[in-house]
């Protein structure tokens, strides 16, 4: 008997990544893993998810990076403590120091090699010995610099090249020159290149330096999620409230919150009112009211009351911990505009090697001057870094989602955030998604034919409905609950409750049960159509209750071999949500058509879509109607995408080119969708687009400079237009500018929050 085994999924932390061939390489050692299914490696985050279909062991995949030349280990989460450095064979006063201790000590040996050439801008001549020279520079080159001998000579080995080889033939090629001429000239004062080399090494590292620092800028919006996670609970053991860490709170115990602290755990609240902040979870700038039965969030903070909450979720599936693996999952992930960079990479590094060569042999060949010659294959060598082509992409994807997630906004994918940008038409679902979901009964009529009157009709139709969690059952049982207490404080006779058996939910179209040993039958005119039920009694009433906008369901009896009978109709209004209008017409002027696909009747759907003001309304759609409507739109429209919250939703949400789910609505619909909308806003569908749009902007921007960077400087380089120590300075800055260029995206705020302090 074969047993099936889930798919697995594990992160990887990489060290040692320095451009986008070597983000090549490390995805082609893991993809010769045995087992490996996919992979993908983000130089941005510095690490790699690997997927498959079999369980992988995570010391085999180190193992295979470690050979290739980098160094890796499983990833920790961002608010573990960074492990201790490990001791090496080499004693510590010979360890090269690291990031900006590095830079400084490269800066000082480097200045007094820079020095003549600052004063002879001035007008005066001077120079330093060479010997001097070559004591200054030799550690810079050998010692600070010896980071790109040991990555260069790997990717030797591993048969590739990356950024590390060309800095370290760069920079040897100058340095060399210089002791060939110190060693070998009779002249007093020799043409020597020490500052170039050790100019460059100091450039390099400094714009390393600067990266690291705005890389960690891009995982903020992670370590502001981890912050909220509380070290511990106040939980409610018998009689005392105990401190126990978190990871010991079980579900269904009693977590105690005071005023001002962090709530601990996702819940239930059972006793006590207060307001909570809920601002970095779901992007909500006002605290929000929470009594008793309302379900809180672990992270946020509470306000002024005392809240006793029992516990839901805690650890790895609470909501926080559901977020931050959203953001990291989307941060790893690789765009498909990414794949075009990635071909690109792997030929990179070979062709600058060769137009190197051409360089020096052209230059010796053309002027017979071997020193000019080298310099300026150097310099082809120095500009030509590949690394702002491989930090692009997931710069701005990283900080995309994170500032998007700060706002409430979920990117599940890379590639959702790509094709947000492209969508034409956004189709809605109405329910809870544009309306606030919690319809009430608003009449209720017994057909005249039928024998029962208005108590007995709302009797029966909550004892259908008992047990299910659909938005109109509840309607229909708190109604019947307040009748009920109402003859009990008056004089009215309480019937005895119905028996019900039987109880078959039928989608999308009512529910059916044997009630007192009838067979009833709730839900839509359409239900009603299939079983032959005649409406005539009630249809006139029916239709002036639709153009109310209210919505209609019937209920009628079937009492074999007799025909159904009508019994009567309930009409349920649900309140459109205050942001809904003005969300619309964001759409609308940002070009884009909206749709709503209802379930509802079509009075109903007109009604609220035409105050709205939707572009389109499709009523009395079944879940796979929804599907298919969304499906048929895509052969038409270049991008679809449909926001919805519930079950029912799921299908059309998988078929849009994005789906956007509401987080108010059901864990399936949330799985089913691209984005995920942290509350029910119907706002933030448009600033999904608009941050969708700035993304991938950045994106554009951030490869037209990586590529112009490379496509303007090896051409002046090669031609003898670029020394060495301006080619580094340029390759440090490419890396740097397209990091800092992503990091605006932090400055992004949705439209309908500007006005807002």
């Amino acid at each position: 008997m074969s047993t099936s085994v889930n798919p697995v999924t594990l992160s990887i932390k990489i060290e040692g990544m320095t451009c986008a061939s070597c983000v090549g390489r490390v995805e082609r050692v893991l993809a010769a893993v045995p087992g490996v299914d996919k992979v993908s490696v983000n130089l941005a985050t510095e690490s790699a998810r690997v997927e498959s279909s079999a369980p992988l062991d995570v010391a085999v995949l180190v193992q295979a990076v470690d050979k290739a030349g980098y160094q890796a280990a499983p990833e920790q989460p961002l608010s573990a403590p960074a492990p201790a450095p490990a001791h090496g064979a080499l004693p510590h006063l010979l360890a090269a120091p690291a990031g900006g201790r590095a830079v400084l000590l490269a800066a000082l040996l480097s200045l007094p090699l820079l020095l003549p050439m600052l004063l002879e801008l001035a007008g005066v001549h001077w120079m330093l010995d060479g010997r001097v020279q070559m004591l200054l520079a030799t550690p810079v080159q050998f010692w600070l610099g010896a980071r790109f001998y040991r990555a260069g000579w790997l990717a030797v080995r591993a048969r590739s090249g990356n950024m590390d080889l060309l800095v370290a033939l760069g920079t040897s090629a100058a340095y060399g020159l210089s002791v060939y001429q110190l060693l070998s000239s009779t002249a007093a004062m020799p043409h020597l290149y020490f500052e170039a080399s050790a100019v460059v090494i100091t450039l390099i590292l400094l714009g390393k330096w600067l990266e690291a620092r705005a890389k960690r800028q891009t995982t903020s919006a992670i370590r502001a999620l981890q912050v909220l996670r509380p070290e511990s609970a106040r939980v409610r053991r018998g009689a005392q409230d105990v401190d126990v860490p978190i990871a010991e709170v079980l579900p269904g115990e009693l977590v105690v919150v005071r005023p001002g602290e962090r709530v601990a755990v996702d819940g239930e609240v059972v006793e006590g009112a207060s307001h909570v902040d809920e601002a970095l979870i779901t992007g909500e700038s006002l605290p929000v009211a929470r009594h008793a039965g309302d379900r809180v969030t672990g992270g946020a903070i509470n306000g002024e009351g005392l809240l006793l909450v029992r516990v839901t979720a805690v650890g790895a599936e609470s909501t926080l911990a559901r977020i931050i693996r959203l953001v990291e999952d989307a941060q790893a992930a690789k765009a498909p505009v990414q794949h075009l960079v990635d071909r690109v990479s792997a030929v990179f590094v070979p062709v600058v090697l060769v137009l190197a060569v051409l360089t020096l042999a052209g230059w010796w060949l053309a002027t017979g001057d071997a020193e000019r010659a080298i310099i300026n294959a150097v310099a082809v060598m120095v500009i030509a870094c590949p690394c702002a082509l491989g930090l692009a992409t997931p710069a701005a994807i990283m900080a995309g989602t994170g500032v998007a997630a700060r706002y409430g906004i979920l990117i599940k994918d890379a590639e959702a955030l790509e094709l947000a940008h492209r969508i034409t038409t956004v189709a809605f679902d109405k329910t809870g998604t544009l309306t606030e979901g919690k319809p009430s009964l608003v009449a209720f009529e017994p057909a005249e034919s039928a024998g029962v009157d208005k108590t007995r009709l709302l009797q029966l139709a909550a004892a259908i409905q008992r047990g299910s969690e659909h938005a109109l059952a509840r309607a229909v049982t708190d109604a019947a609950a307040a009748a009920t207490a109402s003859a009990a404080t008056g004089d009215g006779a309480i019937a005895a409750a119905p028996s019900v058996s039987g109880v078959a939910a039928l989608p999308g179209r009512g529910v059916a049960a044997t009630v007192d040993g009838a067979r009833l039958i709730l839900g839509s005119t359409r239900l009603m159509q299939e079983e032959g039920v005649a409406l005539d009694a009630l249809r006139a009433r029916a239709a002036e209750l639709e153009q109310q906008g209210l919505t209609i369901s019937w209920l009628a009896a079937s009492n074999a071999p007799q025909p159904v009978q009508l019994l009567g109709l309930l009409a349920f209004g649900d309140r459109i949500k205050p942001q809904a209008r003005a969300a619309l017409q964001a759409l609308h002027d940002m070009h884009i058509q909206t749709i709503l696909l209802t379930g509802d009747n079509q009075g109903s759907a007109d009604a609220v879509g035409k105050e709205l003001g939707a572009g389109r309304i499709v009523a009395n759609m079944l879940p796979a109607d929804k599907a298919a409507t969304v499906a048929a739109l895509k052969s038409k429209e270049s991008c679809i995408a449909m926001v919805g919250d519930g079950i029912n939703d799921a299908p059309a949400l998988a078929a849009a080119d994005v789906g956007i789910a509401m987080s108010s609505g059901t864990d399936v619909a949330m799985h089913a969708a691209g984005i995920t909308l942290m509350r029910g806003d119907p706002a933030l569908v448009a600033a999904a687009i608009s941050i969708s749009r700035r993304s991938y902007s950045k994106i554009r921007q951030n490869l037209f400079w990586a590529f112009i960077y490379n496509l303007v400087g090896i051409p002046l380089a090669a031609f003898g237009l670029l020394n060495p120590m301006v080619a580094g300075a340029a390759m440090a800055l490419s890396s740097v500018s397209v990091i800092s260029n992503a990091l605006l995206l932090r400055r992004w705020k949705p439209d309908h929050l500007k006005g807002q302090a």
